[in-house]
């Protein structure tokens, strides 16, 4: 039996060739297929510094422009002598105030950009082992467009919406009004409820805190204030402290 064998035509050398080359083709095209279309466009923002960057009450806006994020330096810093603890980062639901609803959430129009940071605050000469006075929870949002103005329009028009709420089986009333001389614009929101203890049965006097919303340029910042464990919080310091922030805010915007 002879061990020659023929040579090919040259069409079937052709034909030989593109079979491996197709099925090279193929495979590629078959990875590019199934590959997770999520690693190629990212709808997060990147973190910022304080908290997360992207508004956990909702999505940020499609339209918006690139992503700001939010620095440490954007928020508000306590003096030592009213500093109980250092501020730190919060989740943005969690330091937002609620109302009858989700007053202050941003549903996560036109946002670019959300963080939240907590401050414990102490009366001034307190020992450090004596209880806080209160904490101050503080969020800011940056804004696409005139999504900052259309925000405090939407918060100021559900506050009005809702005169009180019960809490504990009793009802806290809320008042708001403007607040003159703050950044562009500015609410501050007056809660105030009858002294009860943890059964709810009324103990005798009221509590009161407040909320402050401050608007400057595409940023708003909210600050919640709240008295520790049910007591009232301080209006005279929520005061400074809203004025001090806005200028924050301006600041870290320029």
């Amino acid at each position: 039996m002879s061990r020659y064998a023929p040579p090919q035509p040259a069409r079937m050398r052709n034909l030989l060739v593109l079979v491996p080359l197709l099925g090279t083709i193929a495979v590629a095209t078959a990875c590019t297929a199934t590959s997770d279309p999520s690693d190629s466009a990212s709808s997060t923002p990147a973190p910022t510094t304080a908290a997360a960057a992207v508004d956990p009450t909702g999505s940020p806006s499609p339209s918006a422009s690139t992503p700001a994020t939010i620095p440490t330096s954007a928020f508000i810093e306590l003096p030592s002598e009213l500093r109980k603890s250092p501020r730190r980062a919060t989740a943005v639901e969690e330091a937002l105030p609620k109302l009858c609803a989700n007053e202050f959430g941003s549903g996560g129009r036109q946002v670019t950009a959300s963080a939240a940071m907590t401050v414990t605050y102490k009366k001034p000469g307190d020992n450090e082992g004596n209880t806080p006075q209160g904490m101050i929870h503080q969020t800011i949002f940056t804004f696409d467009g005139d999504g900052a103005s259309a925000y405090l329009a939407r918060v100021r028009t559900a506050v009005e919406a809702c005169p009180s709420y019960t809490q504990l089986e009793n009802s806290t009333t809320v008042k708001s009004q403007t607040l003159p001389g703050v950044g562009d614009e500015a609410l501050l929101v007056t809660r105030t409820w009858p002294y009860a203890n943890l059964n709810g049965t009324r103990t005798g006097g009221n509590g009161s805190s407040q909320i402050a919303v401050a608007r400057v340029g595409n940023a708003v910042t909210v600050f919640d204030d709240q008295g520790w464990e049910g007591s009232s919080g301080d209006p005279t310091l929520l005061d400074r402290i809203v004025r001090d922030g806005a200028k924050t805010l301006d600041a870290w915007q320029r």
